[in-house]
């Protein structure tokens, strides 16, 4: 009987991409996104569940997560993949944009994983995949809010591994560096700077070498998506696999930094 994966977020991006790898190895996928009925090509392919899951909306993750049960049988594997970023200086930042990193990368994954844990629980086992960052192991200028809800995922993860091993559940934590993807290279997910605003020059400094990072990293973001299939089938009790050569050079700068070195290497490689 082929295993089972649901995926949050598949709409584009890493998560399209994970729905068609673990499709080619053979798995049922429940392919879950906010606007299924706009999806056209997912929904055509054979073994492919599309239904809607909003992370936001707990009625949409128990009905997503209930019909991929009915439709398959079994759900063995969960990759929390959907997520958000807010980019900028906090002080003119609203509240909903403060908000809404945390709503959708913390508290979203953490809905959709409290959903799934009796049925984890009532098959004595299960992979919980969370996709972290290399922002929530080190920090950036002006990405104050999309790091503190990596950081938080990422002190969620390792501590509830505590709490689900002893039922059979394995933790995963996927770390990706600069990937050229919608999540990151969209000027519209900035704060607005005001006319004469005192952070003009440091955001665009910033908003230049993140965007930049991005769109001239020349990783792949198929990588991702493999790594999400390595987490969920290399039979490890490893928790964090760190995707892209660059988060690998700057754990590893960071490794043989003390703090104030660290912050003055970011600083002079960003330009501000």
């Amino acid at each position: 009987m082929n295993k089972t994966v649901l995926i949050t977020g598949t709409s584009s991006g890493f998560g399209r991409l994970a729905v068609k790898k673990f499709h080619q190895e053979g798995w049922n996928v429940v392919a879950t996104m906010t606007t299924p009925e706009k999806e056209t090509e997912l929904n055509q392919i054979e073994n492919v569940l599309v239904n809607r899951l909003d992370v936001t909306d707990k009625n949409t993750i128990e009905k997503s997560i209930q019909e991929g049960i009915e439709h398959f049988g079994k759900i063995d594997v969960l990759v929390n993949n959907a997520g958000m970023t807010v980019q900028g200086h906090v002080e003119d930042a609203t509240d909903a944009q403060i908000r809404k990193p945390m709503e959708v990368n913390f508290f979203g994954t953490v809905n959709v994983i409290k959903a799934i844990l009796p049925h984890f629980r009532e098959n004595k086992g299960g992979i919980i995949i969370n996709c972290s960052s290399l922002a929530g192991r080190v920090s950036l200028p002006y990405t104050s809010l999309y790091h503190a809800s990596k950081f938080a995922l990422e002190g969620f993860t390792a501590s509830l591994q505590y709490e689900l091993n002893p039922f059979g559940i394995k933790l995963k934590l996927v770390e990706p560096g600069g990937y050229s993807t919608n999540l990151t290279t969209s000027p519209d997910l900035w704060v607005s700077v005001p006319e004469g605003s005192a952070y003009k020059s440091g955001v665009e400094k910033a908003k230049a070498a993140i965007m930049n990072m991005g769109n001239s990293s020349g990783q792949d973001p198929q990588e991702v998506a493999d790594t999400y299939y390595e987490a969920a089938t290399d039979g490890s009790d490893t928790v964090r696999y760190v995707v892209g050569n660059d988060a690998q050079q700057i754990l590893g700068a960071r490794a043989g930094m003390n703090d104030v070195e660290f912050k003055n290497m970011i600083i002079q490689s960003m330009g501000l």
